[in-house]
């Protein structure tokens, strides 16, 4: 866990967000949550986030995934899509996060893919679907993130900007 990858962003994404001096792959490493948990983002766009995490490390106390490692990476995977979708004057706030786990998992590598259900002006709902690496669906979650107008203040609270 720990380990660096690098993202997979559409090359206009970085260029918008490197003209406002922000790092796009930066703000998804360096002490969050998700880092800490082993959450890799393997590919990114408005359009579709893939990121994988593995169980191990992750259990609840009987030794399966435990359902709130499931709810980070989905949180995750669908608050970055929120926020490719709303651009760089936007930073996307997590307002509704729904699970269901249909299986356990005690070993290996989880998988989600978040894709749009709703992508408007001031409000992102994406689904989110983790398997297993049998590609058994293991989680369906749905995450609506508020997208707010990003304040002068808001710099200092974003990791990767330059100021």
């Amino acid at each position: 866990m720990g380990e660096q990858t690098t993202v997979k962003f559409p090359q206009e994404v970085i260029d918008e967000y490197a003209a406002l001096g922000v790092d796009l792959p930066a703000l998804f490493s360096a002490g969050t949550l998700g880092n800490r948990m082993g959450v890799r983002i393997v590919e990114a766009s408005a359009e579709r986030v893939v990121g994988t995490m593995p169980v191990e490390g992750n259990t609840q106390p009987y030794g399966l995934l435990h359902g709130g490692a499931s709810a980070v990476l989905a949180e995750t995977l669908g608050s970055v899509g929120s926020m490719l979708h709303g651009g760089s004057s936007k930073i996307a706030v997590g307002v509704d996060l729904n699970c269901t786990h249909h299986r356990g998992v005690r070993s290996g590598e989880v998988t989600g893919v978040a894709t749009p259900v709703h992508r408007g002006r001031s409000t992102a709902t994406y689904e989110i679907v983790i398997t297993d690496e049998q590609d058994k669906r293991v989680c369906t979650a749905r995450l609506t993130c508020l997208l707010r107008d990003v304040r002068p203040q808001d710099a200092d609270l974003v990791p990767g900007t330059a100021g």
